[in-house]
């Protein structure tokens, strides 16, 4: 059954998470993977929680946690991002890409002194250039550093359609599915030189781009399944961890010989 984020993942469709932040550090496993998901505290339209980003992160670590052999340690989130687009709005709290840069480059520091790998799963789209920039410098700096998106083909872009359907499968008590309401559906090619340069209010009023309507938990559900499979596959090609059938002669084991040299 699907798990929010702060309660304990026991099961993921049957299979078990195999530790996370409740496990006192004696009963940590040596060289864990580590999920660290990157969400977001922004609006998404007068339907949609403003964590939602960073429910759904959460969620699709907790997936790819059940699919990828060996200790898998899924850390609490990282719920702030840079949403700079969305301040117009109230309850959005952005950090900057700068910002978050420089604490995903500290974050993957320090697990480097106890995780054999670590992956962040990042559910929200602005988050994108700080994950670049920081997982670029931590894989120079000798760690063995990735991040994969939350993303499926012809998704609308916030609060729409598989924003909403995700939201009424993982925790449809938070969603006001009476008070969503279509926002700008235009392509969001078109739309983003006015959304980068007056930001999202400007392009939508609701805070909404795309189309709520015809949202629902069976959709959500399969959506959620094809995140997880796509981000599976990205984190298992080239000699990651191999999903839980795949050939066991291609796991990769790690050694603690990396630098624990810390700088900037």
């Amino acid at each position: 059954m699907p798990t929010s984020p702060g309660r304990r993942p026991d099961t993921w469709e049957g299979n078990s998470v195999s530790c996370g932040p409740w496990t006192p550090w004696p009963d940590l496993p040596i060289g864990p993977v580590v999920l660290v998901p990157t969400g977001s505290m922004e609006q998404h339209g007068p339907h949609l929680p403003l964590d939602t980003d960073t429910v759904i992160a959460s969620a699709v670590a907790n997936g790819i946690a059940a699919r990828i052999e060996g200790e898998v340690f899924v850390a609490p989130p990282i719920a702030y991002g840079a949403s700079g687009e969305h301040e117009a709005f109230p309850g959005t709290v952005s950090q900057g890409s700068e910002a978050l840069a420089h604490m995903l480059l500290e974050v993957g520091r320090s697990l480097r002194h106890w995780a054999l790998r670590y992956v962040f799963v990042n559910g929200h789209g602005g988050n994108v250039a700080a994950l670049e920039t920081a997982v670029r410098r931590l894989q120079s700096e000798g760690d063995t550093a990735q991040w994969v998106p939350c993303a499926v083909p012809d998704a609308d872009p916030h609060a729409g359609r598989t924003e909403t359907s995700l939201m009424l499968h993982l925790m449809p008590e938070r969603v006001r599915l009476g008070a969503a309401r279509p926002g700008n559906v235009a392509p969001l090619a078109e739309i983003l030189p006015e959304l980068r340069a007056r930001g999202v209010r400007a392009v939508s009023s609701s805070g909404v781009l795309g189309d709520p309507r015809g949202a629902s938990p069976a959709a959500g559900e399969a959506i959620l399944a094809d995140m997880i499979d796509r981000a599976v596959r990205l984190i298992t090609a080239d000699g990651g961890p191999p999903g839980k059938n795949a050939d066991p002669a291609r796991r990769v084991t790690g050694t603690d010989e990396r630098s624990k040299t810390i700088s900037d």
